[in-house]
C-alpha cells in the first residue's frame, strides 16, 4: 500500500500520517514513513524522541551524499550529472527507526534553476520512484500542498491521495487545487479525510463542498493532539479516540483500493 497525504498547511495531514503509521506497524506491517514537507515535523507526530531526531537529516542538504550519487555538487544547474543515481540502499542508511516505524526525511526540493533540474532534485524524485515501485512495504509520504516530490513516472503506484481538510473554506480550496494537482499527475484515488470536526454541521461543510471526492471519513477536534503538539508527543500516544478514529478511516481506505 502506497499512501501519500496532503492538505493545506496546519489541518492536521502530519497528524494522520504518524497516527496511521503506527498504526499499521502495531498491525505487523513493514511501514516506511517519507516526509517530504519542508515544515518536517513527521518524527514527533510519530513519537520519535529527542535523541533519535538528532539523528535525522534531511536528504536533500547532504551535499557530500548528492555530489557521490550524482557527480555534481548540491546546487548546480546546468552541469552534467547522473540522472539515475544509486538510491536503493539510501532507507537503511539514513532512516531512523521507533516503534517498528522506519522515517527518513527528503527535505525541499529547490525552485530555482529552470524547473528544478538539479542533482538533489534528480537523487530525491529517483529516491521516492525507487521507493514507490521497487520497494513492497507500507509507504506513507507526508507532502506539503503541492506535491512537489511525485513525478508523472512513479505516480502510477500511488494507491491513494489522502487530502486532509478542516471545515473551512481556504482548507477546501487547497483541497480543489490538490486535486487539479493530481488529475495532472493523474493519481488515480484522491479522498479526504476532515479533521478538526466538532458538529455535524462541519461534515456536511467538508462533504458537501467536497461533493465529488469520496470521504473516508473524519478526526474530531481534540484538545489532546493539540497537548501532543505542544510537549512533542505523538497522538497515537496520547489518546484512544483518535486511534480508534483513524483505524476506521485505514478500514474504509483499504476498503477502496
Amino acid at each position: 500500500m502506497k499512501i501519500a497525504i496532503s492538505g493545506k498547511g496546519g489541518v492536521g495531514k502530519t497528524t494522520l500520517a504518524g497516527v496511521m503509521a503506527r498504526i499499521l506497524a502495531d498491525q505487523g506491517r513493514k511501514v516506511l514513513a517519507i516526509d517530504a514537507d519542508p515544515d518536517s515535523n513527521l518524527a514527533s507526530a510519530i513519537g520519535f524522541s529527542k535523541e533519535a531526531l538528532a539523528r535525522l537529516s534531511p536528504i536533500a542538504s547532504m551535499t557530500s551524499l548528492i555530489e557521490e550519487r550524482t557527480g555534481a555538487k548540491k546546487g548546480t544547474f546546468g552541469s552534467l550529472f547522473k540522472l539515475n543515481p544509486k538510491v536503493d540502499d539510501l532507507p537503511e542508511e539514513l532512516g531512523v527507526t521507533y516503534q517498528g516505524v522506519r522515517l527518513l526525511l527528503l527535505g525541499s526540493i529547490p525552485q530555482g534553476g529552470g524547473g528544478c533540474f538539479c542533482p538533489e532534485n534528480v537523487l530525491l524524485k529517483n529516491l521516492v520512484r525507487h521507493l514507490l515501485v521497487q520497494r513492497e512495504e507500507v509507504l506513507i509520504i507526508d507532502m506539503e500542498a503541492g506535491l512537489e516530490h511525485l513525478g508523472r513516472g512513479s505516480t502510477g503506484y500511488v494507491d491513494a491521495l489522502i487530502i486532509v481538510v478542516e471545515p473551512g473554506q481556504r482548507a477546501i480550496n487547497t483541497a480543489r487545487q490538490i486535486k487539479k494537482l493530481g488529475e495532472d499527475l493523474r493519481i488515480r484515488n484522491m479522498l479526504i479525510v476532515g479533521n478538526k470536526v466538532s458538529s455535524e454541521g462541519d461534515r456536511r461543510i467538508i462533504e458537501e463542498n467536497l461533493s465529488n471526492f469520496p470521504v473516508l471519513g473524519h478526526m474530531s477536534f481534540n484538545p489532546k493532539v493539540l497537548q501532543a503538539d505542544r510537549e512533542g508527543r505523538s497522538p497515537y500516544d496520547m489518546d484512544e479516540k483518535i486511534r480508534e478514529e483513524v483505524k476506521g478511516i485505514l478500514k474504509e481506505l483499504e476498503k477502496r483500493i
